[in-house]
Protein backbone atom coordinates (compact mmCIF):
# COMPACT_ATOMS: atom_id res chain seq x y z
CA UNK A 1 0.00 0.00 0.00
CA UNK A 2 1.17 3.45 -0.68
CA UNK A 3 2.44 5.75 2.20
CA UNK A 4 -0.33 7.49 4.33
CA UNK A 5 2.14 10.19 5.03
CA UNK A 6 1.52 10.65 8.43
CA UNK A 7 -2.31 11.17 7.48
CA UNK A 8 -5.09 10.68 10.44
CA UNK A 9 -7.45 7.42 10.07
CA UNK A 10 -10.62 8.26 8.83
CA UNK A 11 -13.82 8.05 10.35
CA UNK A 12 -16.13 5.77 8.16
CA UNK A 13 -20.02 5.51 8.35
CA UNK A 14 -20.78 2.72 5.69
CA UNK A 15 -24.69 2.33 5.16
CA UNK A 16 -26.11 -1.44 4.50
CA UNK A 17 -24.57 -4.00 6.12
CA UNK A 18 -24.50 -6.74 2.77
CA UNK A 19 -21.95 -8.08 0.69
CA UNK A 20 -20.09 -4.77 -0.66
CA UNK A 21 -20.74 -3.25 2.89
CA UNK A 22 -19.12 -5.96 4.78
CA UNK A 23 -16.19 -6.23 2.39
CA UNK A 24 -15.60 -2.50 2.35
CA UNK A 25 -15.25 -2.59 6.12
CA UNK A 26 -13.00 -5.64 5.99
CA UNK A 27 -10.13 -3.68 3.45
CA UNK A 28 -10.61 -0.19 5.34
CA UNK A 29 -10.02 -1.54 8.60
CA UNK A 30 -7.08 -3.32 7.46
CA UNK A 31 -5.98 0.27 5.95
CA UNK A 32 -6.09 1.82 9.84
CA UNK A 33 -9.44 3.32 9.59
CA UNK A 34 -12.56 3.36 12.00
CA UNK A 35 -15.50 2.57 10.38
CA UNK A 36 -19.10 1.64 11.57
CA UNK A 37 -21.30 -0.29 9.61
CA UNK A 38 -24.93 0.31 10.29
CA UNK A 39 -27.97 -1.32 9.01
CA UNK A 40 -31.54 -1.25 9.21
CA UNK A 41 -32.50 -4.83 10.37
CA UNK A 42 -32.10 -5.99 13.68
CA UNK A 43 -29.53 -8.44 13.11
CA UNK A 44 -27.30 -9.43 10.84
CA UNK A 45 -29.40 -10.29 7.15
CA UNK A 46 -27.70 -13.36 6.22
CA UNK A 47 -30.74 -14.66 3.97
CA UNK A 48 -31.60 -14.42 0.55
CA UNK A 49 -31.36 -16.42 -2.56
CA UNK A 50 -28.39 -18.21 -4.61
CA UNK A 51 -25.59 -15.98 -5.38
CA UNK A 52 -22.22 -16.70 -7.21
CA UNK A 53 -18.94 -15.59 -7.87
CA UNK A 54 -17.08 -15.17 -11.53
CA UNK A 55 -14.10 -13.18 -12.93
CA UNK A 56 -12.67 -10.40 -10.71
CA UNK A 57 -15.09 -11.31 -7.76
CA UNK A 58 -12.94 -15.08 -7.75
CA UNK A 59 -10.03 -12.93 -7.33
CA UNK A 60 -11.38 -10.26 -4.71
CA UNK A 61 -12.21 -12.64 -2.38
CA UNK A 62 -9.19 -14.88 -2.82
CA UNK A 63 -6.88 -11.96 -2.04
CA UNK A 64 -9.12 -11.66 1.19
CA UNK A 65 -7.91 -14.88 1.90
CA UNK A 66 -11.42 -16.46 2.27
CA UNK A 67 -11.73 -18.51 -1.21
CA UNK A 68 -11.00 -21.38 1.29
CA UNK A 69 -13.85 -20.48 3.62
CA UNK A 70 -15.97 -19.50 0.19
CA UNK A 71 -15.13 -22.82 -1.21
CA UNK A 72 -16.64 -24.94 1.77
CA UNK A 73 -20.04 -22.94 1.80
CA UNK A 74 -20.86 -23.94 -1.90
CA UNK A 75 -23.91 -24.71 -3.54
CA UNK A 76 -24.08 -28.45 -5.36
CA UNK A 77 -25.48 -27.63 -8.86
CA UNK A 78 -24.10 -28.77 -11.01
CA UNK A 79 -25.50 -27.33 -14.23
CA UNK A 80 -29.05 -26.05 -15.81
CA UNK A 81 -31.90 -28.18 -17.88
CA UNK A 82 -34.57 -27.01 -19.65
CA UNK A 83 -37.32 -28.38 -19.20
CA UNK A 84 -41.18 -29.21 -20.44
CA UNK A 85 -44.44 -29.31 -18.69
CA UNK A 86 -44.17 -33.28 -17.94
CA UNK A 87 -40.55 -32.45 -16.20
CA UNK A 88 -39.09 -33.81 -19.26
CA UNK A 89 -35.32 -32.73 -20.14
CA UNK A 90 -34.59 -30.99 -23.60
CA UNK A 91 -30.98 -29.68 -22.76
CA UNK A 92 -28.50 -29.09 -19.90
CA UNK A 93 -25.97 -26.93 -19.66
CA UNK A 94 -22.84 -28.12 -17.11
CA UNK A 95 -20.74 -25.93 -15.13
CA UNK A 96 -17.58 -25.75 -16.76
CA UNK A 97 -15.40 -26.64 -13.91
CA UNK A 98 -12.33 -26.52 -15.82
CA UNK A 99 -10.57 -23.98 -13.89
CA UNK A 100 -10.09 -21.80 -17.28
CA UNK A 101 -12.40 -19.97 -19.38
CA UNK A 102 -15.50 -18.56 -18.85
CA UNK A 103 -18.33 -19.80 -16.45
CA UNK A 104 -21.22 -21.05 -18.29
CA UNK A 105 -25.21 -20.58 -16.93
CA UNK A 106 -24.43 -21.74 -13.71
CA UNK A 107 -20.86 -21.14 -12.02
CA UNK A 108 -18.77 -23.52 -10.04
CA UNK A 109 -18.66 -20.99 -7.11
CA UNK A 110 -22.31 -20.82 -6.22
CA UNK A 111 -22.83 -19.96 -2.85
CA UNK A 112 -26.24 -18.46 -0.72
CA UNK A 113 -25.98 -14.79 -0.02
CA UNK A 114 -26.55 -15.39 3.50
CA UNK A 115 -23.11 -17.67 3.91
CA UNK A 116 -21.11 -15.28 2.08
CA UNK A 117 -22.38 -12.49 3.99
CA UNK A 118 -21.34 -14.20 6.94
CA UNK A 119 -17.90 -15.29 5.77
CA UNK A 120 -17.54 -11.51 5.04
CA UNK A 121 -18.64 -10.10 8.45
CA UNK A 122 -16.66 -12.92 10.60
CA UNK A 123 -13.72 -11.53 9.12
CA UNK A 124 -14.16 -7.95 9.52
CA UNK A 125 -16.53 -7.98 13.04
CA UNK A 126 -13.62 -7.92 15.41
CA UNK A 127 -12.55 -4.49 13.70
CA UNK A 128 -15.66 -3.02 12.38
CA UNK A 129 -18.43 -1.71 15.14
CA UNK A 130 -21.39 -2.91 13.95
CA UNK A 131 -24.82 -1.31 14.67
CA UNK A 132 -28.29 -2.82 13.87
CA UNK A 133 -31.52 -1.98 13.57
CA UNK A 134 -30.41 1.39 12.78
CA UNK A 135 -30.68 3.95 9.25
CA UNK A 136 -29.57 6.88 8.54
CA UNK A 137 -32.75 9.21 7.42
CA UNK A 138 -30.33 12.29 6.47
CA UNK A 139 -26.89 14.19 6.17
CA UNK A 140 -25.22 16.87 5.98
CA UNK A 141 -21.94 17.62 4.97
CA UNK A 142 -18.96 20.90 4.43
CA UNK A 143 -15.30 20.42 3.44
CA UNK A 144 -14.11 19.06 6.60
CA UNK A 145 -17.07 16.45 8.03
CA UNK A 146 -20.37 14.73 6.89
CA UNK A 147 -23.06 14.52 9.53
CA UNK A 148 -25.35 11.52 9.55
CA UNK A 149 -28.45 11.94 11.10
CA UNK A 150 -29.65 8.61 12.54
CA UNK A 151 -33.18 6.93 12.87
CA UNK A 152 -33.15 7.00 16.55
CA UNK A 153 -32.69 10.41 16.56
CA UNK A 154 -29.20 10.88 17.26
CA UNK A 155 -26.46 12.28 14.87
CA UNK A 156 -22.33 11.57 14.35
CA UNK A 157 -19.80 13.23 12.41
CA UNK A 158 -17.53 11.09 9.98
CA UNK A 159 -14.96 12.22 7.56
CA UNK A 160 -16.54 9.61 4.82
CA UNK A 161 -20.10 8.19 4.14
CA UNK A 162 -20.77 5.32 1.93
CA UNK A 163 -23.70 4.59 0.87
CA UNK A 164 -23.95 0.75 0.87
CA UNK A 165 -27.85 0.40 1.03
CA UNK A 166 -28.88 -1.43 -2.25
CA UNK A 167 -30.71 -0.68 -5.72
CA UNK A 168 -33.11 1.16 -3.95
CA UNK A 169 -30.67 3.32 -1.78
CA UNK A 170 -31.41 6.17 0.52
CA UNK A 171 -28.22 7.59 0.30
CA UNK A 172 -28.05 8.20 -3.36
CA UNK A 173 -32.18 9.49 -3.80
CA UNK A 174 -30.32 12.28 -1.12
CA UNK A 175 -27.47 12.66 -3.57
CA UNK A 176 -28.32 12.96 -6.53
CA UNK A 177 -30.61 15.71 -7.70
CA UNK A 178 -34.54 15.65 -7.22
CA UNK A 179 -36.24 14.23 -9.92
CA UNK A 180 -32.56 12.04 -11.25
CA UNK A 181 -34.20 8.12 -12.12
CA UNK A 182 -30.99 6.14 -12.17
CA UNK A 183 -32.87 3.01 -13.58
CA UNK A 184 -32.48 1.47 -16.78
CA UNK A 185 -35.42 -0.92 -16.65
CA UNK A 186 -35.39 -4.21 -18.63
CA UNK A 187 -39.25 -4.76 -18.37
CA UNK A 188 -38.53 -7.73 -16.52
CA UNK A 189 -39.70 -8.59 -12.72
CA UNK A 190 -38.75 -11.83 -10.30
CA UNK A 191 -39.97 -13.07 -7.21
CA UNK A 192 -38.27 -15.83 -5.24
CA UNK A 193 -38.64 -18.05 -2.05
CA UNK A 194 -37.88 -21.66 -0.38
CA UNK A 195 -40.03 -24.31 -0.21
CA UNK A 196 -39.10 -28.12 0.92
CA UNK A 197 -37.35 -29.96 -1.17
CA UNK A 198 -38.89 -33.28 -2.45
CA UNK A 199 -36.99 -36.38 -3.68
CA UNK A 200 -36.86 -35.63 -7.24
CA UNK A 201 -35.27 -32.02 -7.02
CA UNK A 202 -31.76 -32.66 -8.07
CA UNK A 203 -28.48 -30.50 -7.93
CA UNK A 204 -29.77 -29.53 -11.49
CA UNK A 205 -31.26 -25.97 -11.77
CA UNK A 206 -34.36 -26.40 -14.02
CA UNK A 207 -35.70 -24.07 -16.08
CA UNK A 208 -39.26 -24.04 -17.03
CA UNK A 209 -40.61 -21.63 -20.29
CA UNK A 210 -43.94 -20.86 -20.19
CA UNK A 211 -46.08 -19.14 -22.81
CA UNK A 212 -46.20 -14.94 -22.28
CA UNK A 213 -43.00 -14.69 -21.62
CA UNK A 214 -42.58 -16.31 -18.10
CA UNK A 215 -39.61 -18.68 -16.72
CA UNK A 216 -39.87 -21.11 -13.66
CA UNK A 217 -36.90 -22.14 -12.21
CA UNK A 218 -35.90 -24.54 -9.33
CA UNK A 219 -32.77 -25.02 -7.96
CA UNK A 220 -31.94 -26.44 -4.32
CA UNK A 221 -29.33 -25.58 -1.98
CA UNK A 222 -29.44 -28.05 0.56
CA UNK A 223 -31.11 -31.73 1.63
CA UNK A 224 -34.25 -29.88 2.96
CA UNK A 225 -34.62 -26.66 1.08
CA UNK A 226 -35.54 -25.88 -2.68
CA UNK A 227 -35.60 -22.46 -4.17
CA UNK A 228 -38.20 -21.52 -6.80
CA UNK A 229 -38.03 -18.43 -9.36
CA UNK A 230 -41.15 -17.00 -11.08
CA UNK A 231 -39.72 -14.36 -13.97
CA UNK A 232 -42.46 -12.92 -15.86
CA UNK A 233 -41.75 -10.05 -19.23
CA UNK A 234 -44.64 -7.41 -18.17
CA UNK A 235 -44.28 -3.54 -18.86
CA UNK A 236 -47.33 -1.89 -16.66
CA UNK A 237 -47.24 0.14 -14.09
CA UNK A 238 -49.03 -2.73 -11.96
CA UNK A 239 -45.81 -5.00 -12.61
CA UNK A 240 -43.53 -1.87 -11.65
CA UNK A 241 -45.56 -1.06 -8.53
CA UNK A 242 -46.63 -4.46 -7.37
CA UNK A 243 -43.06 -4.42 -5.60
CA UNK A 244 -43.63 -2.15 -2.97
CA UNK A 245 -46.96 -3.59 -1.72
CA UNK A 246 -47.14 -5.93 1.19
CA UNK A 247 -46.08 -9.07 0.40
CA UNK A 248 -49.43 -11.11 0.84
CA UNK A 249 -49.93 -8.55 -2.35
CA UNK A 250 -47.15 -9.56 -4.00
CA UNK A 251 -47.76 -13.30 -3.53
CA UNK A 252 -51.46 -13.02 -4.85
CA UNK A 253 -49.84 -10.91 -7.70
CA UNK A 254 -47.49 -13.77 -8.36
CA UNK A 255 -49.99 -16.53 -8.16
CA UNK A 256 -51.98 -14.84 -10.63
CA UNK A 257 -49.80 -14.71 -13.13
CA UNK A 258 -49.12 -17.99 -12.92
CA UNK A 259 -51.67 -19.95 -12.49
CA UNK A 260 -52.06 -21.78 -15.48
CA UNK A 261 -48.57 -22.45 -16.31
CA UNK A 262 -48.59 -26.18 -15.52
CA UNK A 263 -45.07 -28.50 -14.51
CA UNK A 264 -45.18 -27.70 -11.02
CA UNK A 265 -47.05 -24.76 -10.45
CA UNK A 266 -49.41 -25.72 -7.96
CA UNK A 267 -46.57 -27.33 -5.79
CA UNK A 268 -44.71 -23.78 -5.89
CA UNK A 269 -47.80 -21.30 -5.20
CA UNK A 270 -48.87 -23.78 -2.34
CA UNK A 271 -45.19 -23.42 -0.75
CA UNK A 272 -45.04 -20.12 -1.50
CA UNK A 273 -47.92 -19.11 1.59
CA UNK A 274 -45.58 -20.82 4.25
CA UNK A 275 -41.97 -19.55 2.89
CA UNK A 276 -39.62 -18.54 5.58
CA UNK A 277 -38.50 -16.67 2.74
CA UNK A 278 -40.13 -14.55 0.30
CA UNK A 279 -38.54 -11.22 -2.12
CA UNK A 280 -40.24 -9.42 -5.40
CA UNK A 281 -37.80 -7.34 -7.21
CA UNK A 282 -38.35 -5.44 -10.81
CA UNK A 283 -35.15 -6.23 -12.50
CA UNK A 284 -32.82 -3.15 -12.91
CA UNK A 285 -29.13 -1.62 -13.72
CA UNK A 286 -28.43 1.66 -11.63
CA UNK A 287 -27.20 3.51 -13.99
CA UNK A 288 -25.14 7.25 -12.74
CA UNK A 289 -22.85 10.08 -14.11
CA UNK A 290 -21.38 10.03 -10.47
CA UNK A 291 -20.75 8.36 -7.59
CA UNK A 292 -19.55 11.03 -5.29
CA UNK A 293 -20.76 14.59 -4.18
CA UNK A 294 -17.97 15.70 -1.45
CA UNK A 295 -17.19 13.70 1.34
CA UNK A 296 -20.57 11.09 0.31
CA UNK A 297 -19.91 8.09 -1.91
CA UNK A 298 -21.89 4.86 -3.36
CA UNK A 299 -20.96 1.66 -3.58
CA UNK A 300 -22.09 -1.54 -4.67
CA UNK A 301 -25.83 -1.92 -5.90
CA UNK A 302 -26.34 1.57 -4.79
CA UNK A 303 -23.71 2.58 -7.30
CA UNK A 304 -23.93 -0.04 -10.33
CA UNK A 305 -26.27 -2.59 -10.24
CA UNK A 306 -26.17 -4.53 -13.22
CA UNK A 307 -29.04 -6.91 -12.34
CA UNK A 308 -29.27 -11.00 -11.88
CA UNK A 309 -28.59 -11.05 -16.02
CA UNK A 310 -25.31 -9.79 -15.71
CA UNK A 311 -23.83 -12.70 -13.37
CA UNK A 312 -21.85 -10.25 -12.22
CA UNK A 313 -23.93 -8.18 -9.29
CA UNK A 314 -22.04 -9.81 -6.51
CA UNK A 315 -18.69 -9.88 -8.26
CA UNK A 316 -19.44 -6.40 -8.86
CA UNK A 317 -20.10 -5.28 -5.31
CA UNK A 318 -17.10 -7.67 -4.09
CA UNK A 319 -14.62 -5.52 -6.98
CA UNK A 320 -16.46 -2.08 -6.53
CA UNK A 321 -15.69 -1.99 -2.71
CA UNK A 322 -12.05 -3.19 -3.52
CA UNK A 323 -11.13 -0.23 -5.69
CA UNK A 324 -12.56 2.33 -3.26
CA UNK A 325 -11.02 0.90 -0.35
CA UNK A 326 -8.06 1.38 -2.14
CA UNK A 327 -7.84 4.24 -3.39
CA UNK A 328 -9.17 6.06 0.09
CA UNK A 329 -6.29 3.85 1.61
CA UNK A 330 -4.00 5.05 -0.85
CA UNK A 331 -5.32 8.91 -0.26
CA UNK A 332 -6.82 9.19 2.94
CA UNK A 333 -5.36 12.83 3.59
CA UNK A 334 -7.06 13.75 -0.10
CA UNK A 335 -10.75 12.35 -0.42
CA UNK A 336 -11.60 14.30 -3.62
CA UNK A 337 -8.46 12.23 -5.15
CA UNK A 338 -9.12 9.00 -3.95
CA UNK A 339 -13.27 9.58 -5.30
CA UNK A 340 -12.23 10.84 -8.56
CA UNK A 341 -9.78 7.70 -9.19
CA UNK A 342 -12.74 5.15 -7.41
CA UNK A 343 -14.70 6.44 -10.65
CA UNK A 344 -12.09 6.16 -13.19
CA UNK A 345 -10.88 2.95 -12.35
CA UNK A 346 -14.07 1.22 -11.65
CA UNK A 347 -16.11 2.59 -14.62
CA UNK A 348 -14.56 0.52 -16.94
CA UNK A 349 -15.04 -2.67 -15.17
CA UNK A 350 -19.05 -1.64 -14.56
CA UNK A 351 -19.13 -0.71 -18.04
CA UNK A 352 -18.39 -4.31 -19.08
CA UNK A 353 -20.31 -6.12 -16.73
CA UNK A 354 -23.51 -4.10 -17.27
CA UNK A 355 -22.84 -4.02 -20.84
CA UNK A 356 -23.43 -8.13 -20.80
CA UNK A 357 -27.46 -7.61 -20.45
CA UNK A 358 -28.73 -7.15 -23.55
CA UNK A 359 -32.54 -7.20 -23.64
CA UNK A 360 -33.00 -8.50 -26.93
CA UNK A 361 -31.50 -11.38 -26.03
CA UNK A 362 -33.24 -11.48 -22.43
CA UNK A 363 -36.29 -11.60 -25.03
CA UNK A 364 -35.45 -14.22 -26.88
CA UNK A 365 -34.91 -16.82 -23.57
CA UNK A 366 -38.25 -15.59 -22.37
CA UNK A 367 -40.39 -16.66 -25.65
CA UNK A 368 -44.20 -15.64 -25.29
CA UNK A 369 -45.60 -18.21 -27.47
CA UNK A 370 -45.06 -22.19 -27.25
CA UNK A 371 -44.08 -22.28 -30.97
CA UNK A 372 -41.13 -20.23 -30.14
CA UNK A 373 -40.27 -22.11 -26.79
CA UNK A 374 -40.63 -25.10 -28.59
CA UNK A 375 -38.14 -23.88 -30.97
CA UNK A 376 -35.59 -21.95 -28.54
CA UNK A 377 -35.52 -25.68 -26.52
CA UNK A 378 -34.66 -27.74 -30.28
CA UNK A 379 -31.41 -25.33 -30.45
CA UNK A 380 -30.43 -25.31 -27.33
CA UNK A 381 -30.77 -29.14 -27.37
CA UNK A 382 -28.38 -29.34 -30.89
CA UNK A 383 -25.92 -26.71 -29.73
CA UNK A 384 -25.49 -28.88 -26.22
CA UNK A 385 -25.38 -31.94 -28.54
CA UNK A 386 -22.49 -30.40 -30.40
CA UNK A 387 -21.08 -29.58 -27.04
CA UNK A 388 -21.06 -25.72 -27.99
CA UNK A 389 -21.54 -24.41 -24.41
CA UNK A 390 -18.75 -26.84 -23.17
CA UNK A 391 -16.40 -25.62 -25.55
CA UNK A 392 -17.04 -21.94 -25.64
CA UNK A 393 -16.86 -21.77 -22.01
CA UNK A 394 -13.43 -23.52 -21.93
CA UNK A 395 -11.72 -21.93 -24.87
CA UNK A 396 -13.06 -18.17 -24.15
CA UNK A 397 -9.89 -15.98 -23.06
CA UNK A 398 -12.16 -13.29 -20.77
CA UNK A 399 -15.20 -14.10 -18.48
CA UNK A 400 -18.21 -11.67 -17.91
CA UNK A 401 -16.02 -8.80 -16.38
CA UNK A 402 -13.68 -8.81 -19.53
CA UNK A 403 -10.16 -8.13 -19.64
CA UNK A 404 -10.81 -5.33 -16.47
CA UNK A 405 -7.58 -6.11 -13.97
CA UNK A 406 -8.02 -5.59 -10.09
CA UNK A 407 -5.37 -3.19 -8.79
CA UNK A 408 -2.66 -3.53 -6.44
CA UNK A 409 -4.39 -5.13 -3.02
CA UNK A 410 -6.35 -2.37 -0.90
CA UNK A 411 -4.45 -3.04 2.03
CA UNK A 412 -1.58 -5.44 3.82
CA UNK A 413 -3.91 -8.53 4.89
CA UNK A 414 -1.58 -8.56 7.97
CA UNK A 415 -2.73 -5.02 9.03
CA UNK A 416 -5.88 -5.03 11.16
Amino acid sequence: MADRSGAHPLRVLVTGGGIAGQALAFWLTRGGHQVTVVERFPALRATGAQVDLRGQGIEAVERMGLLDAVRGKLVDEAGVAFVDARGRTKATIMANTSGQGRQTLTSEYEIMRGDLVRILHDASKDDTEHVFGMSVDGFEQDEQKVVAHFSDGSSSEFDLLVGADGQGSRIRRAMLPAGHDPYWRLGIHMAYWFIPRIASDSNIRDTYMVPGGRQIMRRSHNPTETQVYFVLREESAESSAIHREPVERQQEFWASRFRDAGWQTERFVDGMRTSPFFYSQEVVQVRTGTWSKGRVVLAGDAAHCASPYSGMGVSGGLVGAYVLAGEINRHPGDLPTALANYDSVLRPFVDEIQGEVNPRLLRLGMPTTQRAIDAFQAATALACFLHVPDLVARFSKEDRGGNWRLPESPAPLSAA
